[in-house]
């Protein structure tokens, strides 16, 4: 998903996995597209490190910048969503963007062990995300 909507950003995109989340390299953002899986009703812990590390030396930094976030989920996906949006509403970003929360539906064991796969259609959303994200900066609207 993250490559997806790296993808749909253009060539200005930099795709980061949360351990490559350093406070001088996001300072360097005009915005956010944070992309996670939701682990039982949570963000991921990677994602969770991230924020513990780079939250109070951005704190104050980046206020008013854009950001949006993609959750894949086994059903539901608003439990991580609504954990991002908390934390960065002490950074002072403005959402962009309604949540991209991909379902993918795995509630048994055997699905939630399981390799995932995105659907075309899913990842057309991540990429149509990047793109509006990346235009929107272009154009100044946010």
């Amino acid at each position: 998903m993250a490559a997806a909507i790296a993808e749909g950003a253009g060539e200005g995109a930099v795709l980061l996995t949360a351990a490559e989340s350093m406070p001088a390299l996001l300072l360097g953002a005009e915005g956010f597209v944070f992309v996670c899986p939701e682990n039982l009703g949570t963000m991921s812990g990677h994602m969770k490190e991230m924020f513990d590390r780079c939250y109070y030396p951005l704190l104050g930094r980046v206020e008013g910048r854009p950001y949006a976030t993609a959750i894949s989920a086994g059903s539901d996906g608003t439990g991580a969503c609504s954990q991002i949006d908390r934390i960065v509403t002490g950074w002072r970003l403005r959402r962009m963007a309604e949540p991209l929360i991909v379902n993918l539906g795995a509630q048994t064991p055997e699905q939630i062990r399981s390799e995932k796969t995105v659907s075309e259609h899913d990842l057309g959303l991540c990429r149509d995300l990047g793109s509006a994200f990346a235009e929107g900066l272009r154009m100044g609207i946010f």
